[in-house]
């Protein structure tokens, strides 16, 4: 008799207050045979607090590749899975990709269980354009490698979501002043749904001020976002890169040139090597 194969859900928990676990979301961390992890000790006392008694396995940056296939072999002999990261959906900024890849692979099902997300909750309070938005993530931690990823960003009209730690909040602030301008707006989303939970409306110039000035400013889990470039700047700053870009060609093989070009004005690569 052939062995009914497990599902991998995929679990959203809260990013902050407990009580924003959805009812479903407990049901399966209760009904569940395994629960990946991203860290066992940061996530066992949700699973006390909802009552289940789910083995752990931990599944980080670091062995989601050898841990994939152990779960997708316990996938495969019946077993229920929840993967659940530290807080929010799995697989945004956290691991969890390569093992929903592998066991759709395998043909088995994948559902997910949704919920808190930081980047959209920041989103959905931040008054800045929510119809498109580019999610980024979290930047370099060196300052050059930093400044040239937002320099890939000038021109982008989509309101830019991005990820930051209390480490790098005040030089990430600085370099978006020094690659954007500090005229334009944005909005600083500190610890979203705690006790300390703060959301700084202003320029760029203006929240920099602000957080300097304000060492609680600089604690917590942040979410940063950017107004999108209006069309009249993104049509500048692309005029410019296919200004640089013909310079460079003269000299230089096309794919090459429209990378330096890109990276010297922000303007998009694609844009300027298709023309």
């Amino acid at each position: 008799m052939d062995t009914k194969k497990g599902r991998l859900w995929v679990v959203a928990t809260p990013i902050g207050n407990l009580d924003d676990l959805a009812p479903r979301a407990a049901q399966v961390l209760r009904e569940v045979d395994l629960v990946a992890a991203e860290d066992t000790r940061h996530s066992a006392p949700l699973l006390a607090r909802v009552g289940s008694r789910a083995a752990m396995l931990a599944l980080h940056d670091h062995n989601e590749r050898e841990q994939a296939t152990r779960i997708v072999e316990a996938l495969v002999a019946g077993k229920d899975v929840a993967l659940v990261a530290d807080a929010g959906t799995p697989l945004v900024s956290d691991p969890g990709f390569r093992l929903v890849r592998a066991a759709r692979e395998a043909g088995l099902a994948v559902s997910p269980v949704p919920g808190p997300c930081a980047a959209i909750a920041a989103l959905s309070v931040a008054g800045l354009p929510s119809d498109r938005f580019v999610f980024e993530g979290f930047l370099p931690s060196r300052g050059a490698a930093r400044r040239e990823q937002l320099g890939t960003l000038v021109a982008e009209s989509r309101t830019l979501i991005f990820y930051e730690s209390s480490h790098r909040i005040a030089e990430t602030l600085a370099d978006m002043v020094t690659v954007f301008g500090g005229d334009r707006r944005a909005v600083v989303a500190r610890e979203l749904t705690k006790v300390f939970e703060t959301v700084l409306d202003d320029t760029l110039d203006g929240l920099v001020a602000r957080v300097n000035a304000d060492a609680n400013q600089q604690r917590g889990e942040f979410v940063v976002l950017v107004a999108g470039a209006s069309g009249e700047g993104a049509d500048a700053t692309l005029a410019e890169g296919r200004r640089v870009f013909a310079l460079l060609r003269e000299e230089l093989p096309p794919a090459r040139a429209a990378k330096l070009a890109a990276a010297i004005t922000g303007a998009p690569r694609k844009q300027l090597y298709e023309g």
